[in-house]
């Protein structure tokens, strides 16, 4: 089996193919914005920005579950 056998629903609500990311190099991450172990957020970023013009790709995946932390919506801010 293959991530790309995978899609993910979007923050917009939209199913993505994971097939989207063939070629580039994925870290993919369980986010909880309210949890202590969230100051990894800055390091993502700077990856992303150092990397994302070399297929170096962020997807995050937000998560409630645990401990309830994190509250927010799909809506933008």
């Amino acid at each position: 089996m293959s991530i790309y056998q995978f899609s993910a629903t979007t923050a917009g609500g939209e199913q993505q193919s994971l097939l989207n990311y063939r070629g580039n190099v994925l870290l993919i991450v369980n986010t909880a914005s309210k949890c202590g172990f969230t100051s990894q957020y800055q390091e993502m970023q700077q990856l992303y920005e150092t990397y994302g013009k070399d297929n170096f790709t962020v997807l995050a995946f937000p998560c409630n579950q645990f401990l309830k932390q994190e509250p927010g919506s799909r809506a933008w801010k």
